[in-house]
């Protein structure tokens, strides 16, 4: 299992962070391994969302298949990965105490075997904790407006 967290300070209030994570669709503009984002649900917010995100690594590309299992509004936003890749993930914000907020994404990934298994999954957490880093990069400059 795959086990990836990372976090960042963003220069904006909570809610304002929350405005720009709750579109889910609009991941896709700034997270880099995230090609497309496809609801496959009526609903577009809220536990039991459902969409499938292109997803691209490298030479790996594949259509995780996720189910929004957590939706606490202006807070947290979890999924659950149906597709090859399975797993759980997480968006939680916070309050910092001396103004702005702090955004942390954590995923628990399982990798199949044809995607090396628990080896694929320990480099493929090296490999996605880089990725994911530059999408908080983005997240933050798009957020604060510098982007």
């Amino acid at each position: 299992m795959a086990r990836v967290k990372v976090s960042t300070a963003i220069d904006a209030p909570p809610a304002r962070v929350w405005r720009e994570v709750r579109d889910l669709a609009s991941h896709a503009e700034w997270m880099e391994d995230a090609v497309a984002i496809r609801y496959t649900s009526r609903q577009r917010r809220g536990v039991g969302t459902t969409f499938e995100c292109d997803t691209k690594v490298g030479p790996f590309r594949l259509t995780d298949r996720m189910v929004v299992t957590e939706w606490d509004d202006g807070r947290s936003i979890g999924v659950r990965h149906e597709g090859v890749v399975t797993g759980t993930g997480r968006f939680l914000i916070r309050r910092r105490r001396r103004g702005g907020t702090t955004f942390s994404w954590e995923e628990r990934l399982t990798f199949p075997v044809w995607m090396g298994g628990p080896l694929g999954a320990l480099v493929g957490s090296r490999v996605m904790k880089r990725i994911w880093k530059r999408n908080l990069r983005n997240l933050k400059a798009r957020v604060e407006g510098t982007r």
